[in-house]
């Protein structure tokens, strides 16, 4: 009942749910002439109606640029799914989702740190103005905003940039840097608890709210593997299914070798114009 018929940061619902229960049962126990009536769950969908709420789970198989965010709300945390695209185009980051202000504001700050280290997993930068990323925050209907799902955007762009699926049984929290640093996060109880209740089988924290955790409760740290961060790098390492494997990348090397390309051609060009008078 606490899960499916009620979403509130008090009891008040729950009251109002659980009285109405009784009188379906009380109204039942008089036609039926029966002594009592056993609450199972399936008489509380038959009391109380279809499930009005619904929590996040965790995905069902590794994707790629599909990653598991954590939130925190009014009512509590929730997993927030966060989805990427790598499509032909000129470098652009295209946003979806309902996105405060502080969130598109992470969303860049990420596709930047990605584009600054895109040697180190396997990308040469020139193939960032070569394709466009889309950025979605799925239940477009609900607003969302705050820093905390920086590593979970960063995971996201090296994720289909690389082609690397992202852990279905893993979800984190964190504020990143442009130097990729983690930084502290919020409501990470009710965060802790969402991922526990929606499958998720590890967490990343950031390394600053490690000290939280002895307000965490034992059941929830027992039944979760956290793992605190201070870097994204440390993210990748534990979030993608394999390590990408860096490329050498010399930005005057190949600019060189890249005009020296285009005077070949030019030279070319100029062979295959001439005209016989």
């Amino acid at each position: 009942m606490i899960r499916y018929y009620t979403r509130e940061a008090g009891v008040r619902s729950l009251e109002r749910e659980i009285a109405k229960l009784a009188r379906k049962a009380v109204t039942e126990i008089m036609k039926t002439k029966v002594k009592s009536i056993e609450v199972t769950p399936e008489k509380v969908e038959e009391y109380l109606g279809v499930r009005r709420h619904r929590y996040g789970l965790a995905e069902k198989e590794d994707q790629v640029g599909v990653v598991t965010g954590l939130a925190w709300t009014s009512v509590g945390g929730d997993l927030l799914q966060i989805e990427a695209l790598r499509l032909p185009g000129k470098g652009r980051m295209k946003t979806t989702g309902k996105l405060g202000d502080v969130m598109k504001e992470s969303i860049d700050a990420a596709s930047s740190f990605v584009r600054s280290v895109s040697p180190e997993i396997g990308v040469k930068p020139p193939e960032f103005d070569k394709r466009d990323i889309h950025v979605h925050v799925p239940e477009g209907a609900t607003p969302k905003d705050g820093p905390s799902a920086g590593i979970a955007m960063v995971t996201s762009v090296v994720s289909v940039m690389t082609g690397i699926p992202v852990r279905k049984d893993v979800a984190m929290t964190g504020e990143v840097t442009l130097r990729g640093n983690v930084l502290a996060i919020g409501g990470l109880k009710e965060k802790l608890l969402a991922a526990l209740r929606g499958g998720i089988t590890t967490v990343m924290i950031p390394q600053d709210n490690e000290k939280d955790l002895i307000e965490i409760p034992d059941n929830v740290k027992e039944g979760l593997t956290i793992i605190p961060v201070s870097n994204v790098r440390e993210v990748l390492r534990h979030a993608l299914v394999r390590q990408p494997v860096p490329v050498e990348w010399d930005e005057a090397a190949e600019e060189a070798a890249e005009a020296a390309r285009l005077d070949a051609r030019r030279g070319d060009d100029g062979k295959g114009s001439a005209v016989a008078h």
